[in-house]
Formats: structure tokens, sequence, C-alpha cells
């Protein structure tokens, strides 16, 4: 087994550059192999006093490749957490980086080679690094390895903290839409949450704005992917895609028209208008992995949210019946299923064969329903407001009140 003993702080790397550059030569014989190695020994030394610390990198990773093959995952381990220690010498943030693309490329040159030790070098690079750049960089590519070498399971619980990595790294639009074009594309092979990846997807494409006339028309494929992501997904119910630039446009795109008339549908229609669609584009739906009896099943729920939106707050257990096509005995079961759902919060009146809503979920919520929702926190805190007043007023009373008793039995 592999073993290297540093004596100095810096022999470290020079004993780093011994080995590598010893496998490199190893089959070329002892009397061709050392004066080589002793060659680049001594340039590894010359970059340590110079501190050309970027020079230093690419001198130990042109053959750095080989340990994998060569030697244990430990000592390989070992190997690169000293290549990755460079970094913290330089106080250049560009060479830094510089020496950060030299390392990811080095690492991710065969993703299918012990892919998920190649991963764990990667993170353990990212964990050594301060630049927020650098860091989303090394993210990246460990989100590419991990797609490419199939171990996306050690990265996908990351992803709930996407939001603040994206805080910390303050990257450019068109990074954040590599990332997230990165995640959903995992998300969908893995076969997770069809929610978690139509959410990435959708921050995808929000961040397409109406100008971008020409960026907007490369994006069409990825938009009809949010819409199939959304109509599959069985727990996700809402969604603001319809006011996205980048799904609007395919209204009146000839060949993606009906996949937005199928999104318009689920978001604004009922069950009846879904089996009018099915019946005239059942091989497009079929195309896109869309699975009729699945589709029925969510316009069911969506309808009977719709139906709840009756302003008398009741819906009579025939209308359930007739818009969700089922039978008597069923009525019931799709209502707990709502409520278990948290689409609904109701009672069912069995007696007089109707149920009463207290709450819905609304299926759009874009730029509208933020707007009542700000209204009714308006409202809400005008009304916290009175009701404080009202008690401060009649604290004043009863104190005032108090005073005049305590005076009278004086």
């Amino acid at each position: 087994m592999a073993t290297i003993v540093p004596t100095t702080e810096e022999d470290i790397h020079l004993s780093v550059v011994r080995f590598v550059s010893g496998l490199a030569w190893a089959d070329a014989g002892a009397e061709v192999a050392e004066p080589q190695v002793t060659r680049l020994c001594q340039e590894a030394q010359e970059c340590i006093v110079m501190g050309r610390w970027l020079d230093l990198a690419s001198l130990i990773l042109t053959s750095a490749d080989l340990v994998f093959s060569k030697v244990s995952e430990k000592d390989v381990e070992c190997i690169y957490t000293v290549i990755c220690n460079i970094t913290t010498k330089s106080e250049n943030p560009d060479e830094v980086l510089e020496i950060v693309k030299l390392v990811t490329a080095k690492i991710t040159q065969q993703p299918s080679e012990k892919p998920a030790l190649r991963l764990k070098i990667l993170l353990n690079l990212y964990n050594l690094l301060e630049d927020g750049y650098s860091r989303y960089y090394v993210y990246l590519k460990a989100l590419q390895l991990a797609a490419s070498g199939k171990v996306t399971e050690q990265v996908i619980p990351s992803f709930k903290n996407f939001d603040s990595f994206l805080k910390e790294w303050n990257v450019s639009v068109q990074d954040q839409r590599e990332l997230y074009l990165t995640i959903f594309n995992i998300l969908r092979e893995s076969k997770s949450s069809g929610k978690e990846s139509c959410n990435f997807v959708a921050k995808y494409l929000a961040t397409f704005s109406q100008e971008e006339v020409n960026a907007l028309s490369e994006v069409k494929d990825e938009a009809v992917n949010a819409i199939v992501e959304f109509v599959k997904a069985s727990d996700m119910f809402q969604c603001d895609l319809l006011d996205m630039p980048a799904v609007a446009q395919l209204e009146n795109d000839a060949k993606y028209s009906p996949i937005y008339q199928l999104l318009l549908i689920f978001l604004t229609q009922r069950l009846d208008a879904y089996l009018n669609f099915q019946t005239a584009n059942s091989d497009m739906l079929k195309n896109y992995g869309l699975i009729h009896e699945d589709c029925v099943a969510k316009m069911r729920l969506l309808s009977l949210v719709d139906l709840a939106s009756n302003e008398s707050g009741q819906i009579p257990y025939a209308v359930i019946k007739d818009t969700l096509r089922v039978n008597d005995n069923e009525v019931e079961q799709w209502v707990v299923k709502a409520i278990s759902a948290k689409l609904l919060d109701c009672k069912m009146d069995q007696m007089n064969q109707v149920v009463i809503v207290s709450r819905r979920t609304d299926r759009l919520f874009g730029h509208q329903q933020w707007v009542d929702l700000q209204s009714k926190l308006v409202t809400w805190r005008s009304n916290i407001a009175n009701v404080v007043n009202t008690i401060q007023a009649n604290k004043i009373t009863d104190d005032a009140a108090h005073a005049m008793q305590s005076m009278t039995v004086r």
C-alpha cells in the first residue's frame, strides 16, 4: 500500500509529486524513471518557493489520474486531499478558480470509474473553498459527475439547501439557469418526487423575461417538460406556470399548442374538458409518457376543488357524482382523498347529501393570487389593530372606574 509521509508543511506536496511521477514512469525502468522524477520534484520545489501554485497544481495533476487505478481508495483520497489543499495557498481568487478548474477536470475525467470516491473528493474540495463562485463551480461539477456516474442519490439530499447555496454564491442568472436545469434532469432521471423536479424546472423557466426573445425560443422543450412534470405529479395541484413567458409562448406555437391547452385544462377546467381533450389527443399523451388513468384521478381532485369555489360553500353529492363521473358510493371516497391531499377542509353532511367547504386550495397561484393574499393580510392586520385598540380603550375605562370607586370609599 502506498504511504505518503510529510516531513514539513511544504514537503507533503513534493511527496505527492514524487509518488505520482513515480507511477507515471514506473514502466520505463529505474535508469529512465529516476532522473525524470528528480526533475519533476525540482520543478515542484521551484513552484513552491516562488508561490506559483497554479503551476504546481498543473504539474501534479499531469499524471494524477493514474492513482485511481493504481492505489487504494484511502490513498487516492489522501493524495487528492493534498492536491486540493493547494487552493488554500493562493490569495488570488482568480488563480484559485483556475486551480479548481484543473482539479475538477482531472477528477471528472472518467466519471464511471469509482464515481462515489470522485464525488467525495469534489465535496472535500468544495469545503476547502471560500470564494462563492469557486464553490458554485465545484458543486455544478459534482452534480454532473453524480449524474454521469449514476450516484445521484448522494447529492439529492443537498437540494433542500439549494436556496441558501444560491444566496451564498451570488452567481449570475445564466449560472443559476445551468444549475436549475442540471438539478431538474437529475431529479427526473432518478424518479424522485414529481413536485420537487417540477419546482426546479419552474424556477429555471421563471428566470426568462418577455424581453429575451431569442432565449425564450430556445427553452420551449424545457417549458413542455415543466408542463408534463406538473401533469404527472400526483402530489402537485397548484402552480404558476401560466404566468411565465417561457410557457405562455407555447399557446400560439403550432407544435406545442396542444400541451399548453392541457396545462390550461389542469389549472382552470374540469374532468369533462380533459376527457374531450384525451379523445382528440390520445397519441400525444402517450408520447409524453402521460397515463390516462392517472390524469383522470388528478382531474377528479382538481374538479372537486373547482366545485368548492361555489359561493354557498356547499357541494351537493349529486353534483360531485356527475362532475367526477363516479358512482354514488364513491363520492365520499373522493372527498376524503381531497382532504388527505390538503386540497379541502370540509365536512360531509350525509343526511342532506352535501359537502360543506370551509377552505379550498387555489389551483392557480399567480400574480392575482398574490394580490388577493396581500389584500387579506392588510385586512387581517387592520382587524388585529382594531382589536388591540378596543382592548386598550376598555383597559383605560376600567382603570378610571376603579379610581373613582377608590375615591368614593375614602
